[in-house]
């Protein structure tokens, strides 16, 4: 199958008073047309800004380097108006929280139609018959009254659908979602689940999921990348990588997670200490003061991603890693 997406050593730095911050060191992954990739990881391991830097949305001070291919064309170093073509129509992002991505002032009809009218070209009452399609379609109740509305006028939920449509109406190749059901209820955080699930299959794009619930990334996605400190450090198919994790920061990450389907109960484990400071990454493996299994070789050399298993890759020393510390 196909790449929609291909990034190689993406590395993003931001210059602070306080000195260089490493947000992504040398990333590489590909993303197949229509997959469903979950990418996790504790707040600050990188997971925004890898697509931030690829999407050309760094702040000011932020820069990057490496390649970032979508469908074969480069997107560093794209001039805005180039970039414009791409993002918003084949490639598009809902953000974390639709309450300060959507403009207040403007009703939802305006924000929808300028998209199409914009980048496709289309006229005012052909772009409003679309806005309404794709308002249906996320399940907003009652559209043609809803889509003369405020923001603040939808609930927390509304407005996510809301800002899932804006980005499906030029049907992008890849939509990705940053923390689509964060503050949400578990209820609605199901049905936005679900919502992407039936896009998916109905729009064929492909989905990436930033996220820290691994629950989430569950129930949508079919491969896994797990970021610590900027980099990737375990990467492969949900379900072995769940039941069988192969670095320690991801048996750290899914010993915290409550499980309905454990034999017996369990207490829930926490992760030692706190991530490294990015302005002065320790030698050797980032997460070694953290780790229950590190040793000696740890603290010198920092482990490459490598591949272990089919379609698995692991950035740790340990040959195999046990189900506990010894």
């Amino acid at each position: 199958m196909a790449a929609v997406l291909e990034v190689e050593e993406l590395t993003t730095r931001f210059a602070t008073p306080e000195g260089e911050v490493a947000a992504v060191s040398g990333v590489s992954f590909a993303l197949d047309e229509g997959a469903a990739v979950g990418v996790v990881g504790e707040s600050g391991s990188g997971k925004t800004q890898l697509f931030l830097s690829l999407m050309g949305l760094l702040a000011r001070n932020g820069s990057c380097s490496g390649s970032a291919r979508f469908r074969g064309q480069e997107l560093l170093g794209l001039r805005a108006s180039e970039l414009n073509r791409i993002r918003g129509v084949k490639l598009a992002m809902i953000f974390q929280d639709p309450m300060t991505s959507l403009n207040p002032y403007l009703r939802i009809s305006r924000q929808m139609t300028e998209v199409l009218i914009e980048h496709e070209g289309v006229s005012e009452r052909d772009a409003r018959r679309r806005s309404l399609e794709l308002l249906d379609l996320v399940g907003i109740p009652a559209a043609g009254r809803r889509i003369d509305l405020y923001p603040h006028e939808f609930s927390g939920g509304m407005r996510q659908r809301v800002m899932i449509a804006i980005a499906l109406l030029c049907r992008p190749a890849l939509l990705i979602a940053d923390e689509p059901t964060t503050a949400l209820d578990v209820t609605v955080q199901a049905q936005i689940l679900e919502l992407l699930q039936k896009l998916r299959r109905e729009v064929g794009m492909a989905i990436v999921l930033i996220t820290h619930d691994l629950g989430v990334v569950a129930g949508l996605c079919e491969r896994v990348l797990v970021m610590y400190a900027g980099r990737i450090v375990e990467d492969g198919p949900a379900e072995p990588l769940f039941a069988d994790p192969q670095h320690p920061y991801t048996l750290g990450l899914l010993g915290s997670m409550p499980r309905l389907d454990a034999a017996t109960a369990r207490d829930l484990t926490t992760i030692p200490g706190q991530p490294p400071n990015l302005q002065a990454l320790p030698a050797g493996c980032s997460f070694r003061d953290r780790c229950g299994f590190a040793f000696e070789r740890c603290a010198s050399e920092r482990p490459r991603l490598r591949t272990f298993a089919p379609a698995r890759r692991k950035a740790c020393h340990l040959e195999r890693l046990a189900a506990a510390p010894a």
